[in-house]
């Protein structure tokens, strides 16, 4: 576990063979707008290239989410050199979506192009569903722009499916859904049947 960004929550560090999803830091502003920055990775995400002002702004609203709903994004690094390689994790941004999505953990990825290809989406999407799964629970959501072929093999491949097409600031999206897992299925189950005994 490490701090998270002075939010006075904590932000859980997750390891995988390559990659370690930790807090986000001021340090990372410069690698972090160099990614917001690139139209390749913007086109996809509703968004006009961001510049290293509008980069913080947005860094500085991710604290929020930890201590707002006990989840948010992690920085990703290759464990090897500590080189920031994109961003994965969970929100709730209250879109105006119908069907509606509030309440249920949207999970996101980006990556810098460089980055990409390499299965570290895969990796850093495995290790956040996994985390969810044991600590959030239940079901997950994601919205993808229909032209976005490789996010959607990477929703697929991660147990998603597609539930809806519809707009989302008059662009059409796609609304991905993952069904909670059978051991997340089993923990919930469990926690409410000890709440009912000891009630």
């Amino acid at each position: 576990m490490e701090p998270g960004n002075g939010s006075g929550r904590v932000v859980p560090l997750l390891e995988t063979a390559r990659l370690r999803l930790r807090a986000f830091t001021p340090a990372d502003l410069d690698g972090h707008a160099a990614m917001l920055g690139d139209p390749d990775v913007m086109r996809f995400v509703g968004g006009e290239p961001a510049n290293r002002e509008e980069t913080w702004r947005k860094m500085l609203g991710n604290p929020g989410l930890w201590q707002f709903l006990g989840y948010g994004y992690w920085a990703v690094e290759r464990r090897s050199d500590g080189v920031l390689l994109g961003q994965v994790g969970f929100a709730d941004f209250k879109r105006d979506l119908e069907p509606s999505i509030e309440n249920i953990p949207e999970v996101g990825w980006m990556f810098a192009p460089w980055a990409q290809g390499q299965g570290y989406a895969t990796e850093a999407v495995s290790a956040a569903l996994r985390w969810g799964d044991e600590t959030l629970g239940g079901e997950f959501v994601a919205i993808i722009d229909p032209r976005n072929n490789a996010s959607m093999r990477l929703a697929r491949r991660l147990g998603f499916h597609q539930e809806a097409g519809t707009l989302y600031h008059e662009d059409p999206i796609l609304i991905f859904r993952r069904p909670a897992s059978p051991a997340a299925a089993a923990a919930s189950t469990a926690t409410a049947a000890g709440r009912t005994t000891a009630a």
